[in-house]
């Protein structure tokens, strides 16, 4: 029997399967990029102060560090230069999860071995996986350049740079593929990605933060680390600029030689097991892990320790260029649409209103992914396990909101430290920069709790819809609520996110009022879930 028997139809089941994700994934990353490309295009309308942003974004280590230099001084450059590397993270992001979703994660639940049961070939759930993934980079590239076309982007600039999308994410696609041959969970597949992930990223940034700046004062050579890492590779097409294509082929001749090693290591091992043996754990366990909390925590301590590292990272580097804001956005096009954003007054705290803001959604994506695991606890976990004990239901649920909602408080804390300390190192007032900005992201801790009652109201109601239902509802907190303004929505639709209900600190004071009802509603919302989640049955495997 062929290697690849059945391709086709594994295809087909993995497209079924993902017939709504994937194209939410492809369709927000170029709505993502294209959006960049527009505030851009508002907020620089002269070649003047293009090139000045461009100038200074090159001058500024931290600045490249973070979205790297721009390829010119032209709106498609500037596009590049603020979005291209973040919307290629996210991009790598979604090739990460759809690899080990459609391997790993198979092999994991027991779908591989019952397929491979029948007329399947060896290497066919693995060439299905690559093939949706080709599929997926391959929309993203003509829906990404079709948008850039349509904002009167140059037609060169604009294939290049989506290109560029999809080839870095079929690079990620290749070297995730590894990974699902070296692990036996997909968890850990998932980790691993993220790992090389961010090592990739540190690499671009500090090949970025140590190149050499042209006699233009604009392009920047990046020193050795940035070459290798795909993130640099697709940095180095360029598009709006020099629009070189020659790295392309380091990107593809990455997928292929990942591809390659995957399916030798593939060979070498059985369905079910990795290359890596899975570390034993320890004979006795501890006493912690007899209670829910505990074992609680011990399920989502890694994923806490990635966020906290991770946003910290964030935060130092918008930290590091606040005392930059006002050459950054010395137009006063620029420097009204960070006042827009930041509730106005001093320009600096309506730059750290607005970024704090922003970032303090994004960390709401941990309270989701902390509360969505009582779902796939109770599909594929120790849900009914654990239930079956004296533990009730009621406890379980409680166990997983306080780490959520703990986790939640340490990854904003670490958000307004890191931001806090870099801030005060560059200005010189340490004492006032960690007191204003921690206060900032703290604050965030009350709309985050209303986001986390209507995951668990949804989880309790809705079991089956709670991951779809809630990522929604994330998703709404941040483009609406964070970008509603701007975009001129009507108030009743902004006001829908809790985030926009906080006053925009540190530009604004804090009040107690909207906490007070915030908090109250999140209670009433925790506990709508918890009724619903002790009244119906466990929804057992999807």
């Amino acid at each position: 029997m062929s290697a690849l028997a059945g391709t086709g139809v594994l295809t087909r089941l993995a497209l079924r399967r993902d017939r709504l994700r994937l194209p939410l994934w492809v369709v927000g990353l170029a709505a993502l990029f294209a959006s960049i490309g527009n505030s851009i295009s508002d907020l620089y309308d002269s070649d003047a102060a293009r090139l000045e942003n461009a100038q200074v974004r090159a001058d500024n280590v931290v600045t490249r560090a973070f979205t790297g230099p721009a390829p010119g001084s032209s709106s498609g450059a500037l596009t590049v230069s603020e979005g291209l590397v973040f919307t290629c993270v996210l991009v790598a992001l979604m090739n990460i999860l759809l690899v080990v979703r459609h391997t790993r994660q198979n092999e994991e639940l027991g779908r591989a071995e019952l397929v491979g049961s029948a007329s399947v070939g060896r290497h066919a759930g693995l060439t299905a996986a690559l093939l949706l993934a080709g599929l997926a980079n391959a929309a993203l590239i003509v829906l990404s350049t079709l948008a850039l076309l349509g904002m009167g982007m140059p037609a060169g600039g604009s294939v290049l740079a989506g290109v560029a999308l999809g080839t870095v994410g079929m690079a990620f696609a290749g070297l995730t593929s590894i990974g699902a041959q070296l692990t036996e969970s997909a968890r850990t597949a998932t980790g691993l990605g993220g790992l090389v992930l961010a090592t990739m990223f540190l690499l671009r940034a500090a090949g970025d933060a140590f190149g050499d700046t042209a006699s233009d004062k604009v392009t920047v050579n990046p020193a050795w680390p940035s070459w290798i890492s795909p993130l640099g590779w697709g940095q180095q097409l360029r598009p709006y600029g020099e629009s070189r294509l020659w790295p392309v082929a380091l990107l593809l001749a990455c997928f292929a030689v990942s591809v390659l090693v995957a399916v030798q290591l593939s060979v070498h091992r059985d369905v079910g097991t990795g290359m890596l043996p899975a570390r034993r754990g320890a004979a006795r366990a501890r006493s912690s892990l007899l209670k829910p909390l505990g074992l609680v925590w011990r399920l989502q301590r890694g994923l806490l320790l990635g966020w906290i590292v991770g946003i910290a990272v964030f935060g130092a580097v918008f930290g590091g260029i606040g005392d930059q804001v006002e050459d950054l956005f010395s137009s006063e096009e620029s420097a009204q649409f960070v006042r827009d954003l930041g509730g106005g007054g001093d320009l600096v705290d309506a730059y750290f209103a607005g970024m704090m803001g922003l970032l303090s959604v994004v960390v709401a994506g941990f309270t989701v992914q902390a509360l969505i695991r009582l779902r796939s606890d109770e599909e594929n976990g120790p849900t009914e396990a654990v239930l079956a004990t004296a533990v009730s239901r009621t406890h379980w649920v409680l166990a997983h909101t306080v780490i959520a909602l703990l986790g939640t408080a340490l990854v904003l804390a670490a958000l307004g430290l890191s931001t806090g300390l870099a801030y005060g190192a560059v200005s010189d007032d340490l004492t006032g920069a960690l007191g204003d900005l921690l206060e900032t992201t703290l604050a965030q801790l009350a709309p985050t709790a209303v986001l986390a009652g209507f995951a668990l109201a949804v989880f309790g109601l809705l079991p089956r819809g709670a991951a779809t239902v809630t990522w929604a509802a994330f998703a709404v907190c941040l483009v609406i609520g964070q970008f509603g303004t701007l975009l001129d929505l009507p108030d009743a639709l902004i006001d829908v996110s809790p985030f926009t209900h906080l006053p925009d600190l540190p530009a604004e004071s804090l009040t107690t009022a909207p906490m007070l009802v915030m908090s109250a509603l999140a209670a009433a919302l925790a506990a709508v879930g918890v009724a619903g989640f002790r009244r119906r049955s466990l929804a057992l495997g999807g």
